[in-house]
């Protein structure tokens, strides 16, 4: 599991913009822990960055 500091880094976005995706429904699936901390699954983000290089 990434944290929301690595998938921010590896996409080049910032985490406001990362939650405005999130609040928009755009972006990819997270999981929230028990410290209530988002994770993000490599393979969920892999996914979502397939779906969008194919609507490109």
């Amino acid at each position: 599991m990434l944290t929301l500091a690595e998938v921010c880094a590896e996409i080049k976005i910032s985490r406001s913009t990362f939650y405005e995706w999130r609040a928009k429904g755009t972006a990819p699936k997270c999981y929230k822990i028990n410290n209530g901390e988002l994770r993000v699954s490599r393979e969920d983000l892999d996914e979502w960055w397939s779906e969008r290089r194919d609507a490109a």
